[in-house]
C-alpha cells in the first residue's frame, strides 16, 4: 500500500537526504521528485519520493546517473 502522507520542502528533502535548497532547485530542473504545487504550497507525496528513490537504486558505480 502507498503512503500518500503529504511532506512540505523541508521534512521532505529530509527524506530522501538531501539540503532544502538542493530539492527545491531540482524543482527549477525537473532532476527531483514529483512534487504537487497546491495554491503557493509545494507538497511531495511521501510514496512518489519513494518510488523516486527506488528509480535511482544502482547495482555498480559504472552505473551511476
Amino acid at each position: 500500500m502507498h503512503n500518500d502522507k503529504l511532506l512540505r520542502n523541508k521534512p521532505a528533502a529530509a527524506y530522501i537526504g538531501w539540503a532544502p535548497s538542493t530539492l527545491a532547485k531540482s524543482r527549477i530542473s525537473g532532476n527531483g521528485p514529483p512534487f504537487l504545487k497546491v495554491g503557493k504550497n509545494i507538497l511531495y507525496r511521501i510514496s512518489d519520493l519513494d518510488e523516486w528513490l527506488e528509480s535511482k537504486k544502482c547495482f555498480s558505480t559504472s552505473n551511476y546517473s
